[in-house]
């Protein structure tokens, strides 16, 4: 019955995974940063931004396949032993999924604050602002990190609520296997 319940939870884990990609390259679709950088007249930049989307792309088809290999280790696993450090490695798995999203977010971020700021001329203003007065450095920043910290930590709430959930149960039938093994 354990056996079947892990299994169940990483056949999900790979699902939603996989719905989050669909999420994100439809909200990729939607929002085109190519349009802003042509905007800007800073086409250059698209090759680089392109570069590291495949990246991105290709990191996170890394982790789907991890997550398939998991849901298929865990399914033909036969002892109690191996079924344990499997639970053990998918949760490492999903583990380091989360944390290089949230790093890849940070990364954007940074990236198109520095963008938006050295390249966008309708930042021309606000630079002569800042160029003059220090006080109006420290409320930008501020402003930046504020909305930078909600931002990660909605995305990291989403993690913690989604995959935390189904890590919770994982972990409690690594538990229930531990106590069946003794």
């Amino acid at each position: 019955m354990i056996h079947k319940k892990s299994s169940s939870i990483v056949k999900w884990i790979l699902i939603i995974s996989i719905l989050e990609v669909l999420l994100w390259t439809c909200l990729s679709v939607c929002f085109d940063s190519n349009e802003y950088l042509e905007k800007i007249k800073h086409a250059e930049l698209i090759g680089y931004f392109e570069v590291l989307n495949y990246f991105n792309y290709a990191v996170i088809l890394i982790f789907i396949y991890l997550f398939y290999k998991n849901y298929i280790l865990i399914s033909t696993t036969a002892s109690t032993k191996q079924l344990m450090q499997d639970i053990l490695k998918t949760r490492k798995t999903v583990q380091f999924y989360v944390w290089y999203n949230l790093g890849m977010l940070v990364f954007s971020l940074i990236v198109g604050f520095i963008i938006a700021f050295a390249y966008n001329p309708e930042m021309d203003a606000l630079k002569n602002q800042i160029n003059g007065n220090s006080k109006v450095m420290v409320i930008t920043i501020a402003v930046l990190s504020i909305f930078s910290i909600l931002l990660f930590g909605l995305l990291w709430l989403f993690y913690r609520v989604l995959y935390g959930t189904l890590l919770r149960k994982l972990y409690a039938n690594y538990k229930e296997l531990k106590k069946i093994d003794l």
